[in-house]
């Protein structure tokens, strides 16, 4: 993988994991919708990734190199999933979603498990941040070699 590989990798996952916590914050912001526009509760989402291996992504790395991207070359978020697992039943009869039982359906969202995932989605960020970092270092010090 050639300098610019690094950098583009890295910031592949930086563009992915930030489409991550901004799905993991919508969920987190919706965790009490009990009607959306398709009349049911908030459904919870998330973000399928995959490995970029066609020559079809815009690059950097193809920019300024020949080289074709190979797996390991970095990810992509190739859609948003509605998470399918049932809806909750909360015991309200005074709201006005409830059903003639007076439940409740609410969101599929375990806050708990929102937030581990964003604190995930953070590091995973941070991670790449270094990376890309550390690759910008490798070549400012690969510049200063011709002086």
């Amino acid at each position: 993988m050639s300098l610019f590989g690094a950098i583009d990798t890295s910031a592949s996952g930086m563009t992915a994991e930030r489409l991550r916590m901004d799905v993991i914050s919508n969920n987190i912001a919706n965790v009490n919708t009990t009607r959306t526009a398709q009349g049911t509760a908030y459904r919870r989402k998330y973000v399928v990734f995959e490995p970029r291996t066609d020559s079809t992504d815009s690059s950097f790395l193809k920019v300024f190199s020949n080289e074709i991207a190979q797996p390991g070359n970095g990810v992509r978020a190739v859609r948003i999933e509605d998470d399918r697992s049932p809806f909750t039943l909360k015991y309200d009869p005074s709201n006005p979603d409830a059903n003639r039982q007076g439940y409740v359906e609410m969101p599929n969202v375990n806050i708990v498990e929102e937030m581990t995932d964003m604190i995930t989605a953070s590091r995973a960020y941070e991670a790449n941040v270094t990376a890309m970092n550390s690759a910008k270092s490798i070549a400012m010090r690969t510049l200063d070699i011709g002086k």
